[in-house]
């Protein structure tokens, strides 16, 4: 099978397309036809060796697939054929790919496979982020960075789904399109976004920050926050890791939040069906469209990932093993 090889920590353009042995399933593990392989942020960090994982060389990427069932345990409720959306954590970015029973989640029938591709990773962790470690409710204000890519326009629409308004954060007007696109109530740009919330709110502030950016916005994302508002932290796409002066909590009885959704299933991997399907639940409401930036050929996964590099990708961009 065709599939995407990381030999040396160079990045992106380092990445090469080889061919492999189609991948056998071991006990508990469903094999995948893979259709669709959704490219996120840690992707990128693999290629360099920045990321807190760090598998032995070389390695295929990709954490999230959609594809059909090829072969699954008898007791896992999966039939050859079948449509999934699947959380291997490695190995998506081929033809075929192995995934825990867990890991492997069935299709709603009116489902694409652009979407169920585009959920496991961004999806996922926000849901995690806002309903379990930030704790929204309905009628809540919530402030999201980087709010046209994966991890923001998921954000907004998980946000959305359970009642809450959207200020959606960005770098360019265009940007902002795409995130009002997404469901966002009201769009700021980066540059003095603190003033620009502080009008919106009526100097109130926000409940909850989803913050994936972290850098120079930290400080200003907890001024905007409101009494008793949590900042959630998902990562760093900026480069620079913030540090906060733990005074400033104290002022308006406010949290910082860390998110580490990987870390949280890791001892008690059964909960991450159960969180798909709290997930199919948001979808109903209809707020659960993700936004596809392109679907590109698996030969060149090089140069998508090169994009969230340069951060000109807007939604989420998928590989298809195909072509």
């Amino acid at each position: 099978m065709r599939a995407v090889h990381v030999t040396r920590l160079d990045g992106p353009e380092a990445v090469e397309i080889v061919d492999l042995p189609q991948p056998t399933a071991a006990e508990g593990q469903v094999l995948i036809k893979v259709e669709r392989a959704g490219v996120s942020f840690p992707d990128l960090l693999l290629t360099r060796g920045e990321y807190q994982i760090r598998p032995d060389l070389p390695f295929v990427p990709g954490a999230e697939v959609s594809g059909t069932v090829v072969s699954a345990p008898a007791d896992s409720g999966l039939t050859t054929g079948d449509r999934v959306a699947a959380f291997p954590g490695f190995g998506g970015f081929a033809e075929f790919v192995t995934a825990p029973t867990d890991f492997v989640f069935p299709l709603p029938g009116s489902m694409s496979f652009d979407v169920a591709a585009a959920l496991p990773m961004n999806y996922l962790t926000c849901l995690f982020a806002l309903l379990e470690r930030g704790g929204l409710q309905p009628g809540e204000t919530v402030l999201v960075h980087g709010a046209a890519g994966g991890i923001g326009t998921a954000a907004i629409q998980v946000a959305k789904a359970s009642g809450a308004k959207v200020i959606a954060v960005t770098s360019t007007p265009q940007k902002g399109e795409v995130a009002r696109a997404a469901g966002a109530d009201d769009v700021v740009l980066a540059d003095g976004f603190l003033a620009a919330v502080k009008d919106l709110t009526g100097g109130r502030g926000v409940d909850v920050v989803v913050d994936p950016v972290g850098g120079d916005r930290f400080t200003d994302s907890l001024r905007s926050l409101a009494t008793l508002g949590r900042l959630l932290v998902i990562g760093f796409t900026e480069g620079a890791i913030p540090q906060v002066k733990v005074n400033r909590l104290l002022l308006n009885n406010i949290s910082v939040v860390g998110v580490g959704w990987g870390a949280y299933w890791a001892s008690q991997p059964h909960v991450v069906r159960s969180q798909w399907d709290q997930l199919m639940q948001l979808a109903g409401t209809g707020a659960i469209d993700p936004p596809i930036d392109q679907v590109v050929p698996l030969s060149d996964a090089g140069t998508a990932i090169g994009r969230l590099a340069a951060r000109t990708v807007t939604g989420k961009l998928l590989l298809d093993p195909a072509r």
